[in-house]
């Protein structure tokens, strides 16, 4: 299952989460950090490290950033 950072990492992009982050799958983008699909290993251990509450595995993905999940995919494809 994979992890998605949805709107309120907007232009804070805190990096606690990067840092820790075991298999490094965490990536910053223009306006946020997004996390592989395919690199995580949903050690969750990013999730109580945002300050902004921002991250969610994808089936708890809040349904006002449900559009996030398709943005992370799509960030990842280019």
């Amino acid at each position: 299952m994979a992890f998605i950072i949805v709107e309120p990492c907007i232009d804070v992009k805190d990096s606690a989460c990067v840092i820790v982050c075991p298999v490094e799958c965490i990536y910053e983008g223009p306006d946020q950090y997004y996390i592989h699909p395919d690199e995580c290993i949903d050690c969750a251990l990013c999730v109580p490290e945002c300050p902004v509450e921002a991250i969610f595995e994808e089936d708890d993905v809040p349904d006002q950033w449900l559009d996030y999940i398709e943005k992370n995919r799509a960030f990842f494809d280019d």
